[in-house]
């Protein structure tokens, strides 16, 4: 590892926060690689996730050379029911990169959708980006259409708004309205910017709700208008732009 880091006009940065900008994967992740042993420096081992470099050069990931960082790219996926957020499933489930069109470059999820749960994932290039829109700070809504079994009343959803304590995990606000009710079925709106672990659903069963249909509409500025099931596509950079603009 190095003694010093190198100099620059922008000054050092850690590796884990140029290695999730190059797309190599996010930072925790990164960090979990630098514990493992498959990050390199000129040969030589990183052993720690505090080291400052001012570029990628001499770096190598498992035994390969990192590339420079490309330009941020920020792409729309319709998330398909029954498809795991994830690289490798051992069960051999099918997951989102079997979804992908072949030949697509490599891209990382913007937070999860569980397997049963269907909408809009946004899938960046651009380690750093994933980071700033996953964080609950950053304060961009999510959007949830959900069918459910089981009898709410509007005053119970709009309590939402001052959160729930669901054993012992405390949820923030949100923001639930009923769209319509047919019998005991009904579809209901939710809007939220946490998006903690199987938010909604844990959120919609305390209420004693049962979900038949989970579908996430728009994340901030972005949404599901155009796609079916399996399509992708790229926001436009100008869109993108506008869209970090915003972000706090």
């Amino acid at each position: 590892m190095p003694a010093a880091p190198r100099k620059s006009d922008g000054g050092p940065q850690r590796i884990a926060k140029l290695l999730a900008r190059a797309g190599i994967a996010s930072r925790r992740e990164i960090e979990r690689m630098i514990a493992e042993g498959r990050i390199a420096l000129n040969g030589e081992k990183i052993t720690t996730p505090a080291t400052l470099l001012e570029d990628v050069i001499g770096l190598t990931v498992d035994g390969r050379p990192v590339r420079p960082a490309k330009a941020t790219r920020l792409h729309r996926f319709y998330k398909p029911p029954s498809t795991l957020t994830a690289a490798f499933d051992p069960k051999g489930r099918a997951t989102i990169y079997d979804r992908l069109p072949p030949g697509m470059s490599r891209v990382m999820p913007v937070g999860r959708l569980d397997y049963m749960t269907e909408g809009l994932l946004l899938l960046t290039n651009d380690g750093e980006l994933k980071r700033q829109l996953e964080l609950p700070s950053t304060g961009v809504v999510r959007t949830y259409r959900a069918r459910a079994f089981g009898a709410v009343s509007q005053d119970q959803l709009e309590d939402l708004a001052e959160g729930v304590t669901i054993d012992g995990v405390r949820y923030g606000s949100i923001n639930a309205n009923m769209e319509r009710r047919t019998g005991r079925n009904c579809w209901i709106e939710m809007s939220l910017t946490e998006g903690k672990n199987r938010e909604v659903r844990n959120v919609l069963a305390h209420l004693d709700l049962q979900v038949s249909r989970l579908i996430r509409t728009s994340y901030g500025p972005l949404t599901l208008d155009g796609l079916e099931p399996g399509n992708v596509d790229e926001v436009p950079s100008e869109q993108l732009a506008e869209f970090r603009k915003g972000l706090r």
